[in-house]
């Protein structure tokens, strides 16, 4: 499904914000920063921007402010936002399998980044490497 987005889409863009971000941000804002990021990356302007959640990003851009709608579940609602998010998980899935050649020993290929008992098994035995978040909580008590 991805690669015919890919070649139908009039225009997308992939972005992300990244552990450091996260952990300074938190989650949340993080994604907002991502969600622009990705709205600068287009090939052009749109005309009205939606996305999955209930909260909008920033949308002024140049002294401009575009219009938008934060929609709950909007990935099961609108075709763009389930569009959206196949192409974001295709591309995140890739690069957790890339990270296998820089982090071995964690295996994201397989756990993808979530926190699944094997994740958590590998964090164990390997301690946490350079795109573990610190701010995710069990990191922040010690727990693992």
């Amino acid at each position: 499904m991805a690669k015919k987005i890919f070649r139908q889409a009039i225009s997308y863009s992939i972005a992300y914000a990244d552990v450091n971000e996260i952990d300074n941000l938190n989650i949340l804002w993080a994604t907002m920063l991502a969600m622009r990021r990705s709205i600068l990356g287009l090939a052009f302007a749109p005309n009205f921007i939606r996305v999955d959640g209930n909260i909008l990003p920033n949308l002024d851009f140049y002294n401009k402010v575009l219009p938008g709608e934060a929609i709950v579940g909007g990935d099961g609602k609108i075709e763009a936002i389930s569009a959206a998010s196949i192409i974001a998980k295709v591309y995140r899935d890739a690069l957790m399998s890339n990270f296998d050649s820089i982090y071995p020993g964690y295996n994201f290929s397989n756990h993808k980044g979530y926190g699944t008992k094997e994740h958590l098994e590998r964090i164990k035995t390997n301690g946490p490497c350079l795109q573990h978040r610190m701010s995710f909580k069990p990191f922040c008590k010690n727990t693992i």
